[in-house]
């Protein structure tokens, strides 16, 4: 069974920083681009950041571009996303959330597991 477990979110200061993580386990997980996606209060889905499968190439959205960083380490099955200069609205449940597609060669596979998620608070 993929499993995706969260962990890490928590009340933060605005500029204050965060570091999240993934345990994942029921899939080869060097096999499989990874991605953070968030929901915040009352909104919808928005997508955070992608990592490649071998960890050597990363996206972001614009709104996270220079303050997240993501990365995984493969011998431990865990993806991480660290966040720094938090701002109120960073607020969200953050998903760890899997490719479908193994490797993903183009780039364009959409996600099918994610996890229950994380709830990070940025406030005063």
């Amino acid at each position: 069974q993929v499993q995706l477990v969260e962990a890490g979110g928590g009340l933060v200061q605005p500029g204050g920083s965060l570091r999240l993580s993934c345990a994942a386990s029921g899939f080869t997980f060097s096999s499989y681009d990874m991605s953070w996606v968030r929901q915040a209060p009352g909104k919808g889905l928005e997508w955070v950041s992608d990592i490649k499968h071998s960890g050597g190439t990363t996206y972001y959205a614009d709104s996270v571009k220079g303050r997240f960083t993501i990365s995984r380490d493969n011998a431990k099955n865990t993806l991480y996303l660290q966040m720094n200069s938090l701002k109120p609205e960073d607020t969200a449940v953050y998903y760890c959330a899997k490719d479908l597609e193994v490797y993903d060669t183009d780039n364009n596979s959409p996600v099918d597991y994610w996890g229950k998620g994380t709830l990070v608070t940025v406030s005063s």
